[in-house]
């Protein structure tokens, strides 16, 4: 045995706790909360940018044209909905990045 005097215990060590990653849809590229934008699926059941972080599903997309490109080319949506909705790739464009060009 050992005498003198003991160091406290912390307790457990913890892990360093870590911001939440979501998986863009389009590219399937993992990415903070920060980094990707959310949408969901509004009341008329077309797509669009969740701006107040509303209850539901949703779904993340990097804010770059070729991620919703390739996403709208593979059908990414309603898989990610799990249901058909309504995708207006020009409206959900501008929304994004703020123009309707595909470039």
């Amino acid at each position: 045995m050992r005498s003198g005097p003991r160091a406290p215990s912390s307790g457990p060590a913890r892990p360093a706790t870590r911001a939440p990653e979501r998986t863009c849809i389009g590219c399937g590229g993992k990415a903070g909360c920060a980094a990707l934008i959310r949408l969901v699926v509004a009341a008329g059941g077309a797509v669009s940018v969740d701006r107040g972080r509303s209850g539901g599903r949703g779904a993340w997309l990097h804010p770059a044209p070729a991620c919703l490109e390739r996403a709208l080319k593979r059908k990414a949506f309603a898989r990610a909905f799990r249901r058909q909705v309504a995708v207006d790739g020009e409206a959900l464009r501008g929304q994004l990045t703020g123009s309707c060009r595909k470039d």
